[in-house]
């Protein structure tokens, strides 16, 4: 059985991530024999049928393409031929509603309101290798407001967490996979993990053959717009993200009822090599885009950094939270770029005024490379509309070119030397010839609907130039019928208009007298709001209708005129594509180099050395308003692991994902909130903060931990970062601390930068085993009330050298709530008991401690040697500093002092 409409409407407004976008409701074509143009509504003029025969057509799709459709959590098989589903505004195959994309629908949201949470639009193919290949991931997506197809191919290890990462970042609408992937009984484990990572996104099973490679390529040859040409030789014997690719296009074509022009669309190849990896646990327990308790708070890193001004912008941003880089040479060209910014005031707020006037620019590049099947009213008006917002957009383009001028670094040279190409200027003019000089795109409903109308110049279309006349007389009467009722009644009414109704009469109560009490009769679809009243006659209604009569002439020969204007541009029309990625990389910098300016925040630096001097954590201080307190923070090759202790409400949560996100901010070229900062580039970020049961899963505390940290040693790398907040707590004491213990030791033997906060005051003897193991511990103090006695513990959240010295704190936790007394005495007693008899010796040697000493003198003289930049004196007193620390150390352990120097 297939999905029937309503189940699969619903299964687009559940999507877990998100409002449903205008996409989620929107009718998807219905499939049918014959014709390959759609027999609903009048057929298209002859320019614009042109246009698509001249275009790339995916041709009529086999109604067997989809083997089966659900939702992912109850992936249902059916016997039989498979047949294609009904979706909504489709009564199956003879559906009577033409389809429309998200994006030709004028009831969809205007492009300068979309946001980056109006809604999932991502469609995603995945394809995995079988037999030797099974790990090789091939990918394709395409959103829907955004025309660039996006590819990508990659090893994956028996996790999948790259792929699963990798479609969290995206948000889709849908998933789609091989059938032979999701069989009854023999689905994969990659289909089985994707769906119970998304159970509220649809699923679609689509028959392997469509996932054709040969195809796939072919498909990118005819469709990639030629300034993207080079990607073909990086994805040509990519065969996976190619079959990936040929699947996606062909379900496309199906669902949308347009084709995409050939020659128009953005194809790019992403690897997995140019960013870093943070896994989907990790977004969520830093809290990068979403907060965890309120997911409409702002108090997240996106919420921090985000003074976007477009949507562009604000999307480009969250994807570079969620996948930072890890080239430096590209960290420090966005480096250089902020630091022009807060140098050079007329610059940032000349750049900042010029970008917040753009729309969102991908999605009208993606409205404007597609031709519908069908025209319709709605397609006719919704394309006067884009062009008039291609008008209004090419318009800044200028004003964006004198603010680049005179810049100086090299990312604002290139952007500015790509807005010099003179297509801009030449779509511009031949737009002119056909739209009027004054016409510009204006917010309310009644502005637009008055610039659409009048859009095309005079005298192209002398038909139209009627019909605008009739329409402007009939505009007239309408307003002479309201003064006219007005004078009748002797009541102060105006016209007003709104999409819904047309035009009304709308009229204030203040200081009006009705005739008894009430309106006279004739006023009908009486509506109330506050002191206003809003009405309308038989006479306006019929009005109306003529109007709207006339509108439907302007707007079809209007129609016309844009489709040849809009034929005559297309070849030109790739340069937006340019401009998309300047406006929105322009915006997401001025928003970096914003959040600079109401924060202090310092520039960092990138060497083998994780080193923050005064770090602070980025969303509290938003958050509390006042500084909190800041830490210091130093992680090098030679002390590579941190052992964080101090009594519970200490602070360690916070100071550890402080690093973590100051190492995100630091990876996406933004400044820190620090004195100084020194990072080395993360390939990986993990994270294992919290503890919860996972009811989903039927996983327990305990399980949920294992399985976190069982993941992050199949996926470390030497140049991971990770950050770990208690494991072992789920169990018993002793079962707790063997496993931190072999945990522990298993990360020590790795080159990755490892924070570790533990209650397990035992770990703290790592130390004396292992060199690159240090502790600290956040402080806590002691005050005795002089009146009553009473003993209080002050936390100062400041991180010192050395272990924690608290002992039963979890005791003085539970003092603070409505424990009864006794309860906490015996308590205390009991711990007491059991701790004497637990705790072991700590036993360090003077052999150990030596070896401690030259190690940690060995490691400091080699970071010297690779990063130093001092000056010969300054580096002989720094030396010679090292050589009182390597002595005093030594005479700490009992050993004689010496080292054997040449002075120079």
């Amino acid at each position: 059985m297939g999905v029937s409409s309503t189940d699969r409407s619903r299964l687009h407004e559940t999507t877990s991530y998100g409002p449903a976008s205008a996409s989620s409701g929107s009718s998807h074509q219905s499939l049918e024999e014959g014709s390959s143009s759609s027999c609903h509504g009048p057929s298209l003029p002859p320019m614009a049928s042109g246009q698509i025969h001249n275009s790339f057509r995916l041709g009529r799709i086999d109604p067997s393409l989809l083997a089966s459709t659900s939702d992912s959590s109850s992936l249902r098989s059916r016997g039989g031929t498979p047949k294609p589903r009904r979706t909504p505004g489709c009564a199956g195959v003879t559906g009577t509603h033409p389809a429309r994309t998200p994006l030709t629908d004028p009831t969809a949201t205007s492009c300068s309101s979309v946001t980056t949470t109006s809604g999932a639009s991502v469609i995603v193919a995945v394809v995995e290798g079988r037999g030797l290949a099974r790990g090789e991931i091939g990918m394709a997506s395409l959103n829907l407001k955004c025309p660039e197809l996006v590819l990508s191919q990659f090893a994956d290890t028996g996790t999948y967490a790259k792929v699963i990462t990798k479609i969290h970042i995206l948000v889709p609408l849908e998933i789609l996979m091989p059938d032979t992937a999701s069989e009854k009984g023999k689905g994969t484990k990659l289909f089985s993990l994707i769906t119970e990572n998304f159970p509220g996104v649809a699923f679609t099973a689509i028959q392997r053959k469509y996932f054709n490679e040969r195809k796939g390529l072919e498909y990118i040859q005819q469709l990639c717009a030629p300034e993207f040409g080079t990607v073909l030789m990086e994805v040509q014997a990519k065969y996976y993200c190619l079959a990936a690719a040929a699947a996606l296009l062909k379900y496309l074509e199906f669902i949308q009822n347009s084709v995409y022009a050939g020659k128009s669309l953005k194809v790019s190849f992403k690897g997995s090599e140019q960013t870093a990896m943070v896994d989907s646990t990790s977004a969520a327990n830093l809290e990068l885009v979403v907060n965890n308790r309120d997911h409409k708070s702002e108090h997240t890193l996106l919420g921090v950094l985000n003074h976007t001004k477009t949507p562009g912008g604000a999307r480009r941003l969250r994807s570079n939270i969620l996948e930072p880089l890890v080239d430096v040479d590209t960290i420090n060209i966005r480096l250089d770029t902020i630091q022009e910014l807060l140098q050079d005031e007329e610059l940032f707020f000349g750049l900042k005024n010029a970008i917040a006037h753009f729309l969102d620019i991908d999605q009208l590049l993606s409205v404007l490379v597609q031709i519908p099947k069908q025209e319709t009213v709605q397609v006719a008006e919704a394309k006067i509309t884009h062009v008039i917002q291609l008008k209004h957009t090419l318009d800044l383009v200028p004003r964006l070119r004198m603010v680049l001028k005179n810049c100086n670094t090299a990312l604002l040279k290139a952007y500015s030397t790509s807005l010099e190409d003179n297509r801009f200027d030449m779509i511009l003019e031949q737009i002119k010839t056909v739209v009027n000089e004054d016409t510009t795109y204006m917010k309310g409903s009644l502005n637009m609907r008055t610039q659409k109308c009048y859009a095309v110049r005079p005298n192209i279309n002398e038909f139209l130039d009627i019909a605008r006349r009739a329409y402007t007389e009939i505009v007239d009467d309408i307003a002479g019928l309201v003064n006219q009722m007005g004078e009748k009644y002797g009541l102060p009414m105006r016209t007003s208009y709104s999409t819904a109704r047309g035009f009304f009469i709308q009229m204030k109560l203040e200081g009006v007298v009705l005739p008894e009490g009430k309106l006279p009769p004739e006023f009908i679809k009486v509506t109330k709001h506050k002191n206003n009243y809003g009405f309308t006659i038989a006479d306006l209604m019929k009005m109306n209708d003529r109007c709207d009569e006339a509108l439907r002439e302007i707007f079809h020969m209007s129609y016309v005129v844009i489709c040849q204007l809009l034929s005559t541009i297309h070849e030109h029309i790739h340069c937006l594509y340019k401009l998309s990625d300047a406006v929105s990389m322009l915006d997401m910098l001025l928003s970096l180099a914003n959040a600079c300016t109401i924060s202090d925040y310092v520039r960092p630096e990138f060497t083998d050395t994780l080193a923050i001097k005064q770090g602070r954590h980025p969303i509290l201080e938003r958050m509390v308003g006042q500084q909190p307190v800041s830490n210091n923070s130093y992680i090098s090759e030679g002390s590579n692991f941190v052992i964080i202790t101090g009594p519970n409400m200490s602070g360690k949560s916070t100071y550890l994902k402080q690093v973590a996100l100051c190492q995100i901010m630091a990876q996406i070229g933004s400044f820190v909130p620090a004195e100084y900062a020194s990072f080395r580039v993360a390939d990986q970020i993990f994270t294992r903060i919290g503890v919860d049961d996972d009811f989903e899963t039927n996983s327990s505390t305990f399980m949920l931990e294992m399985k976190e940290i069982s993941y992050i040693i199949h996926n470390v790398s030497d140049r991971s970062l990770i950050i770990i907040d208690e494991l072992g707590r789920g169990t018993s004491a002793e079962e707790g601390i063997g496993i931190c213990h072999s945990v522990c030791e298993f990360l020590l033997s790795l080159k990755a930068f490892t924070l570790f906060a533990t209650h397990f005051l035992e770990l703290c003897q790592l130390e004396s085993l292992y060199p690159n193991a240090e502790n600290q511990h956040l402080e806590v103090q002691h005050t005795r009330s002089g009146d009553t006695g009473a003993e209080s513990v002050v936390y100062t959240y400041l991180l010192n050298r050395g272990c924690s010295e608290e002992r039963h704190y979890g005791l003085r936790a539970a003092e603070m709530t409505a424990l009864p007394s006794d309860i906490i005495q015996e308590a205390k007693m009991i711990a007491s008991k059991v701790s004497q008899q637990l705790l072991a010796k700590h036993y360090n040697d003077p052999g150990t401690q030596r070896q401690r000493a030259v190690y940690k003198l060995a490691t400091r003289l080699l970071q010297t040697a690779r990063n130093s930049r001092l000056d010969r004196d300054s580096l002989r007193m720094y030396l010679k500093g090292l050589k009182k620390q390597y002595e005093a150390e030594l005479l700490a352990a009992g050993q004689p002092a010496s080292i054997d120097t040449e002075e120079e």
